[in-house]
């Protein structure tokens, strides 16, 4: 009866992660050359606008970014009434353009039944997403999504939109919330976050944050958190931290330029 319960608990995480924590896995990067706006132009921008060159910059970065390599640890940590469970499994990760990504499992240790069935499955998920169909069920754009703005705000890296996101459809890959968008190079810098949908009747709320760092000129992820509350009492935490990044392989692109305040 134990292991059932913390199996369906278990199971209640991975519905919540293989669908949402996939998405945030592309390659962004940043554009080649100076921005063509200064801080004053980009304040004045909508959120529409925002959105549309975050939109074409994507684009752009996905054409870019050819091959890298990484390492991640994955951690993963249950409390509830059924006991208390964690895990933790390391894996280095090589990216090859434009849907091929290959994880070999360097170490793990813990519970085998989240190592099996949340954090491998994880994995398997990842790469599923990389086809072009599933990556446009949850696409960053104005077709999934009705941005509107939240404000500005400087930081000792640069200046950073904040934009409010609401689903215009209900779908299980979208989500609600917040994200902070660079304000020269136009990508996602940080996502706080939920699903639009329940993935769960187990799971009473799941919270996301995700976080993205610049490496040799291209924006990556750097720490994943989501942690999600069990109807039935309890709680589970997984968090993912990225390093060793290595960037083997880019093309040149030519930058969008920038949408004038007020353009159409």
């Amino acid at each position: 009866m134990v292991f059932l319960r913390t199996s369906c608990a278990a199971l209640a995480v991975l519905f919540a992660f293989s669908n949402v924590e996939a998405r945030w896995q592309q390659p962004s990067a940043a554009p080649s050359g100076p921005s063509s706006a200064n801080s004053q132009t980009t304040r004045s921008l909508s959120a529409e606008e925002i959105a549309k060159n975050l939109e074409a910059r994507d684009k752009q970065r996905a054409a870019s970014l050819q091959q890298f390599t990484g390492q991640r640890v994955y951690h993963m940590h249950y409390r509830g009434f059924a006991g208390n469970y964690s895990a933790q499994m390391v894996v280095n990760v090589t990216y090859r353009a434009p849907n091929r990504k290959e994880f070999a499992v360097v170490s793990q240790s813990g519970s085998t039944f989240i190592i099996n069935h949340v954090f491998k499955r994880l994995l398997q998920s990842e790469q599923e997403f990389l086809n072009d169909h599933n990556r446009q069920q949850d696409a960053l754009n104005t077709e999934n999504y009705t941005f509107s703005s939240a404000g500005y705000e400087a930081t000792p890296n640069g200046g950073e939109y904040v934009l409010t996101l609401s689903p215009r459809k209900k779908n299980k890959f979208l989500y609600q919330g917040k994200i902070w968008v660079d304000a020269s190079d136009f990508a996602v810098v940080r996502i706080e976050a939920e699903p639009c949908e329940n993935p769960s009747l187990w799971i009473k709320r799941t919270q996301i944050e995700h976080n993205y760092m610049k490496v040799s000129g291209f924006w990556l992820p750097s720490s994943d958190h989501t942690q999600s509350e069990m109807r039935l009492g309890g709680s589970a935490d997984l968090s993912i931290e990225y390093s060793n990044y290595r960037i083997t392989a880019a093309a040149t692109t030519r930058s969008n330029e920038i949408m004038p305040s007020g353009s159409h």
